[in-house]
This record gives structure tokens, C-alpha cells and sequence, in this order.
């Protein structure tokens, strides 16, 4: 399920960090904790876990829209209202029930410099785009709302972050979305998966844009990764892996504001 929520500043001229995805999260967690203290702790601490003991959050959201003009690392926020989408992999039953955690709520997005509150005016629960087809698999073309992060791990076991232009990203990508899959789905085989998912980027390479995002800054656990914005692919796959890319997004980090993709 997607909700778009409208905000409306509450203060005038607010200063939002430039890296305000990991703050974001973190507010997003607070409303959950607020109406669900266990089902928050479970997506903070566990989520959905492989038996190698990877586990996946599977909720993602996308960039904040709202306009704003440059101040070094801030982005200084006018009184016009904002929105966001917001997707989470849960079961069809509990739809109100998320979508009512957010009602009539406030968000702060802020690290140790400064931020920007915003009330929550409206939340719109978003059609399913995949609800009218009965094929197992569908093709559509779909396009980043939030950076999207594909890495391969280097000898030092970090991420190389990998352009949709970069032979190895497509695989890569598919990887990380079966992984995702086999979370939630023990008995699902890889191999017959990958057979089945078909995605092209369709974006030329000059057209395609990045962005260095900084997670927790200003930490001692601060983080840096590239996402890739600007582009649209074609992707074909099983209906299931579809709804899941949906509601939870795609490569890395989604939780973090990461993947979130749009038709």
C-alpha cells in the first residue's frame, strides 16, 4: 500500500537539511511507535529476515516535494504546502490502519543545525496500479521518487555504487529485489526468479543524474551513498515482485529514503 500525505509548514522560512532522508525516517518511526510500539520496534529492530540474517524494513518513501531555495547544506522551506509518498509492504487488512497512524499528525525533520515542521493536512491513500491485472507477471515502466542505490560489494566490503548505465547494475538490482522477496517468501527459488525479470533502462547515459546522500550526519556513524535519479526503465516481472517494488522500493536502503519508484 502507498499513502501521499500533504504538509503544511508550520513555521515560516524553516531551514531543512539538504540530507534530510535519514531525520525523515527516523520521524516516520515516531508516528508508527506512537499508535504501535511493537510493530515500530519490529521494522527498527528486526524486519523481514533471510535466514543468513539479512533482514529488510520493506517500507520506503520518496523525496519531500516542496519548493524551496539553497542555503549552503540547508534548503530554506516557503509556507506552500508539501507532500510525500509513503509505501509499505503489509498485508491489504491493515491499509486503515496505517493510513490512519498518520492523520492529524506532525512531522519534524531536523539533525543538530536545524529543521522544519510540518502539520499533516491530508492522507490520501494511493490506487493500486496493479490491482486490475490478473497476469502473473505484467511489464511497466518505472522511474525513481527517491535516489535509487544499487552497490556491489568490493574487496573491502563495501559498496561500489553502481549508474543505470553501468553493465553490472541491472543485475545487481535484481539480485537485491529477490533477496527482498525470499524475506518474506522462504520457499521462493532465485534462480527461477531471475529468469523472469526483465529490465532495460531507457534514460540515455547523459541525461542520468546522481546525488551523494549523507545518513546520520554529523554522527560518528556517518555514511555516505550515491543515488541515481533522472532515468526510467522498463521492467518485466512476476506480479508479486511488482507490488513488492511498489510498496517497499528498489536497491539499497529504502528505509532510508532510498528506491521509492513510481509508474
Amino acid at each position: 500500500m502507498r499513502v501521499k500525505l500533504t504538509l503544511i509548514p508550520t513555521e515560516n522560512n524553516s531551514l531543512l537539511p539538504a540530507n534530510y532522508q535519514y531525520p525523515l525516517s527516523a520521524a516516520i518511526y515516531r508516528i508508527i511507535e506512537q499508535a504501535d510500539e511493537n510493530y515500530s520496534a519490529f521494522l527498527h529492530n528486526d524486519g523481514y529476515r533471510l535466514d543468513s540474517g539479512k533482514s529488510f524494513k520493506l517500507f520506503s518513501f520518496s523525496e519531500l516535494k516542496v519548493p524551496y531555495s539553497i542555503r549552503g547544506d540547508r534548503f530554506l522551506i516557503n509556507g506552500v504546502p508539501a507532500s510525500l509518498t509513503i509505501g509499505f509492504h503489509i498485508d491489504e487488512a491493515a491499509t486503515n490502519f496505517i493510513k490512519g497512524l498518520f492523520i492529524n499528525q506532525q512531522i519534524e525533520i531536523a539533525d543538530r543545525i536545524s529543521g522544519a515542521r510540518f502539520a499533516i493536512s491530508e492522507v490520501q491513500l494511493l490506487p493500486d496500479t496493479l490491482a486490475s491485472t490478473t497476469k502473473e507477471a505484467d511489464e511497466m515502466i518505472l522511474q525513481p521518487l527517491s535516489p535509487l542505490v544499487v552497490g556491489r560489494k568490493n574487496e573491502r566490503g563495501n559498496y561500489d555504487f553502481l549508474s543505470p548505465a553501468d553493465p553490472e547494475f541491472d543485475e545487481c538490482l535484481i539480485y537485491g529485489w529477490i533477496e527482498k522477496y525470499k524475506a518474506i517468501n522462504k520457499d521462493a527459488n532465485a534462480e527461477v526468479l531471475k529468469k523472469q525479470i526483465i529490465i532495460q533502462v531507457l534514460t540515455p547515459k547523459q541525461e542520468i543524474r546522481s546525488r551523494l546522500i549523507t545518513i546520520k550526519a554529523f554522527t560518528a556513524q556517518e555514511t555516505k551513498i550515491r543515488g541515481f535519479t533522472r532515468f526510467r526503465m522498463q521492467v518485466k516481472a512476476p506480479k508479486p515482485l511488482l507490488e513488492l517494488a511498489m510498496n517497499a522500493g528498489m536497491g539499497l536502503y529504502n528505509a532510508m529514503g532510498c528506491g521509492c519508484v513510481g509508474v
